[in-house]
């Protein structure tokens, strides 16, 4: 672990978990999970809701039995802030906080950041939602529980050549590892298939895009894939409203969520995006969840104001369990000995399907949801399930 200044030290202090929750018992008695994610920036109304799922499951298991001894489980609570640079700070915190485990990001580039402090530190870490393959490449300390961009990209560009579409518009955030990783899978995949593509990236901190959606018109193409933040994907989605966009919106798993729903509802646009669940898919935890969150404001808040599901919520409850889960094949809670246990790891029974890792510490995964948004409803519904074959 790296030496901390004086200085060092009571900054990390001064920082503030966005929520906390967990177990109230002595250091002998608890374990404790770091969770590291946005709450603010770009990504944080997706770190919010995947944040929940993890608190959920703590609500409903806020135990873990290892041996013949039983711990509290608690939930440490660190913001990135969105930043690849602040991303290094919120992981040292978590670090010095005596977690046995961290859970996330949601947001590759934040995780990517933090990986060499994990690593350093001997910290076993998994992956949420971070799907770029960089995130685990070179740290033997990240796991990860999803799909990864590859695959996602392959996904959509079959998905959109499959309909009819033969020219793509494509639009990253500049120097954004995730999609601007998204984009060229996507890119390679569609061209390989016989595609057109047309590139562009805007800068950080743009909230204009009117002349990217007047772009996509003007070069004659079929759909608009744009895997971006929600925040960046609420000013698209108006955008192409008020310019008539007339082709299909594609996006990734950052696009399923509520604020997109509720951007796009009463507008004439189509928005496709792939994820990881799709509501209505484990009615058990649909129906707890929802009750879990009816009972607490802030979790309505932190969910954007109702209780439709997004994936990364079922991905948060998922990482939580499979924690707990490498806890017990560890039979310890010393970080060395959860990090021996995760390459192994098989868990069975969770909402987004069976995880296991491959030698690089990804999961087994190799099914994509495709859902489509009803723009009158402001709702998404199921459109399929879908390889990358």
């Amino acid at each position: 672990m790296k030496k901390f200044t004086v200085l060092s030290l009571i900054l990390l202090l001064a920082m503030t978990a966005f929520v906390g929750c967990g177990g109230s018992g002595s250091d002998e008695d608890t374990i404790r999970i770091g969770v590291f994610e946005p709450a603010s920036g770009d990504n944080g109304a997706g770190g919010k809701q995947e944040v929940l799922g993890m608190q959920y499951a703590n609500s409903i298991q806020p135990t873990v039995e290892i041996g013949d001894k039983e711990y509290n489980v608690e939930l440490v609570i660190v913001d990135n802030e969105s930043d690849n640079s602040k991303a290094v700070t919120a992981a040292q915190n978590l670090v010095s906080k005596d977690v046995s485990i961290v859970l996330g990001s949601y947001g590759s580039g934040v995780s990517i950041a933090a990986a060499d402090t994990f690593s350093e530190a001997g910290m076993p870490a998994i992956g949420v939602s971070c799907t770029n393959p960089q995130v685990t490449a070179d740290c033997d300390e990240y796991f990860r529980i999803c799909f990864l961009d590859p695959f996602q990209g392959t996904v959509l560009a079959n998905y959109a050549y499959e309909n009819g579409m033969r020219k793509a518009y494509c639009l990253s955030k500049l120097g954004d590892d995730y999609s601007v990783g998204l984009v060229n899978y996507f890119v390679e995949a569609f061209k390989n298939l016989g595609g057109e593509v047309v590139q562009e990236q805007f800068p950080d901190k743009n909230s204009d895009f009117t002349s990217y959606v007047a772009n996509a018109k003007k070069a004659g193409c079929d759909v608009f894939f744009s895997p971006v933040s929600t925040e960046a994907a609420a000013l698209i989605i108006d955008q192409a409203e008020a310019q008539a966009l007339g082709m299909p919106i594609l996006a990734g798993d950052t696009w399923d969520s509520n604020v997109i729903t509720g951007a796009a509802k009463g507008k004439n646009v189509e928005v496709v995006v792939t994820t990881f669940y799709q509501e209505g898919g484990n009615p058990e935890f649909d129906k707890g969840i929802k009750a879990w969150m009816e009972e607490d404001s802030d979790a309505i808040t932190n969910n954007g104001g109702n209780t439709d599901l997004a994936a990364v919520t079922a991905l948060g409850h998922d990482a939580y369990f499979v924690a707990l889960e490498a806890f017990k094949a560890a039979g310890s809670k010393d970080p060395a000995d959860v990090l021996k246990a995760l390459p192994s790891l098989k868990v069975t029974g969770l909402v987004c399907g069976d995880v296991s890792f491959n030698k690089t510490g990804d999961a087994n995964k190799s099914e994509a949801f495709v859902k489509r948004c009803d723009t009158t409803t402001g709702t998404w519904e199921f459109v399929k399930k879908q390889s990358a074959n």
